[in-house]
């Protein structure tokens, strides 16, 4: 099978474990070629205190054009942390620009957690990404950005149940990607995992994994990256997902066990020969 040729479009922090210097390695490890976009240069991710931005917003169009130029085509789009609602509707035009039949648009939209927006986000930053969820092919937010671009209420794990859980899938699909995913999702307790809806057939899907009680930057990064590296080794978007989950829990348990664990990030480097092995 030829190799599959993957668009990731995030920011760079070039110390911290997240955006592109997770999403490069991991595709590339599932067997994808990874081509990059950045968005913006950091120090440090935003967890950081005092770190440094560069944005890079003035290069997208430059950059893209040049693709162009020599014919450049992607079997998938992957968009996550973008700074700007300005961004935003630069990676609109680029979808209609590189995508098309033969491209699958794979959104992560980063900018909320923990019931509350990212610092420097606002309502109108969240309508934006409604909007370019709305573009997609399949779309992954966890529960605080799906209750903000549906208007549902926030509810903690604790209080989850299908129906929530259903209804916020439902409200996602209206807003037009085909397959929509929910990230951080408890229906027992000791469990999280995700759910999804593909409104094409109707279908719900439900994977739940034991629960690591531990938080780490990165982590939805490091789903998100493995479920599009898994769709481009042919994988189904379920299947893909189960092996996002079971990826991303081995990686946090595995970097418990690091008496040296880094607070900002996952060892997920020392597990990458994991994914390649995981069916």
């Amino acid at each position: 099978m030829p190799m599959k040729r993957v668009l990731t479009i995030q920011d760079i922090s070039c110390l911290g474990k997240c955006s592109i210097t997770i999403a490069l390695p991991v595709i590339s490890a599932l067997g994808a070629e990874t081509v990059i976009l950045p968005t913006a240069l950091l120090s440090t991710h935003t967890m950081f205190n005092g770190f440094t931005v560069k944005d890079l917003s003035d290069q997208i169009e430059p950059i893209t054009r040049h693709w162009l130029s020599e014919g450049v085509k992607f079997d998938a789009i992957y968009t996550g942390y973008l700074g700007t609602a300005e961004q935003i509707d630069m990676m609109k035009e680029l979808f209609r620009t590189f995508g098309g039949d033969d491209t699958f648009i794979f959104v992560d939209p980063v900018m909320a957690d923990n019931g509350k927006l990212y610092p420097g986000f606002d309502m109108a930053y969240a309508r934006k990404n409604a909007e370019l969820c709305a573009a997609a092919d399949i779309i992954v937010p966890n529960i605080t950005e799906a209750s903000l671009m549906t208007d549902m209420e926030y509810r903690e794990e604790k209080d989850h149940d299908e129906a929530y859980i259903r209804e916020m899938l439902d409200r996602l699909a209206q807003l037009g990607a085909r397959i929509n995913v929910l990230t951080g999702v408890s229906l027992e307790p000791g469990k999280t995992g995700v759910m999804g809806f593909d409104k094409e057939t109707g279908e719900y899907y439900i994977f739940q994994n034991d629960k690591v009680n531990v938080t780490f930057h990165g982590t939805g990064d490091l789903f998100a990256s493995t479920c599009v590296g898994g769709m481009l080794q042919g994988r189904s978007w379920q299947d893909a997902m189960r092996l996002a989950c079971r990826y991303t829990a081995h990686t946090i348990e595995v970097t418990m066990k690091d008496p040296k664990k880094p607070w900002y990030g996952v060892n997920f480097e020392e597990t990458l020969p994991d994914l390649i092995r995981m069916k």
